[in-house]
């Protein structure tokens, strides 16, 4: 058992070293910097009161107890544990404590989604992207802010990408697309009904569509012509934030961005000088 899980457990403490140990954990950054009047002055407790629930811990005094807290601190940093996605931290966390929970839940999301991304997959919807006219994005709520990155990211190559649901629109760009076109849809659920009436109308006009959902076997995911997914690991409406769908979104998002951008290095590379040139030359910034 580490120092931090005997301090979580405090098995056989006395109300005192509970406390000690209660505010030893709350704030795990400060106290390695505090001498052990600054403790106990912030715990309401005495000198003697501490070296003992060191001592309990198995160390000869504050010193080397402090020593052995800054050790465990500092590699806990390099360890990813696992992190709820829908109640990441909890209201006794610490501030860093907090993030490092939310750097654990990316990393984690981030490695779950990439083991479930497909090779033949991730080329197809590439090259339906290349190919398309236009593309249309489909997203509400958090999931149309990472269309709208992903549509800032493809301005820099001279791509305009249509945000199809901005101004309640939707439908009227759905009836502009022909088959020339592509739409793009992200959704967790999979289950929007103005999405589902939309999609069907796709299909029927055989206009090729892309879904990115944690809900793969959706009714909408089976109509498009394209289903890249997502892990499913939050609940639909009872959690504190959507943090590991949408950390999943952007991270493919901004893979197939960086996909297509390598398609064509040279030319963007170039392009992007060009445009530094005529930035610095107009004065444009």
């Amino acid at each position: 058992m580490t120092l931090l899980d005997k301090l979580e457990h405090k098995q056989g403490f006395t109300d005192t070293e509970i406390r000690i140990a209660d505010f030893i954990l709350i704030n795990q950054e400060d106290v390695p910097n505090m001498y052990i009047q600054e403790l106990a002055e912030n715990t309401f407790t005495s000198h003697s009161a501490i070296i003992r629930l060191c001592q309990k811990l198995g160390f000869s005094g504050y010193r080397n107890f402090k020593g052995a807290l800054i050790h465990e601190i500092q590699s806990n940093k390099h360890t990813i544990t696992h992190v709820d996605p829908n109640f990441p931290f909890l209201p006794t966390d610490s501030s860093i404590n907090i993030a490092k929970k939310m750097a654990d839940l990316t990393i984690e999301t981030i490695r779950k989604t990439m083991g479930k991304l497909d090779k033949e997959e991730l080329n197809k919807a590439v090259e339906m992207i290349r190919n398309a006219k236009r593309i249309y994005l489909f997203g509400n709520g958090d999931s149309q802010i990472r269309a709208r990155s992903f549509q800032n990211k493809f301005i820099k190559i001279n791509k305009h990408l249509i945000i199809a649901d901005e101004y309640g629109e939707g439908i009227w760009n759905t009836l502009s697309m022909d088959k020339l076109d592509c739409a793009i849809f992200i959704s967790y659920t999979g289950n929007s009904v103005s999405h589902m009436k939309i999609i069907k109308y796709l299909a029927s006009m055989k206009i090729p569509s892309i879904m990115l959902t944690s809900n793969s076997e959706s009714t909408m995911s089976k109509l498009c012509n394209l289903t890249i997914e997502v892990p499913h690991d939050e609940y639909d409406n009872f959690k504190v934030g959507t943090f590991s769908s949408q950390i999943s979104f952007e991270y493919i998002l901004d893979t197939l961005f960086s996909i297509i951008y390598a398609k064509d290095y040279t030319s963007n590379l170039n392009d992007l000088k060009k445009k530094e040139e005529a930035i610095k030359k107009w004065d444009l910034l």
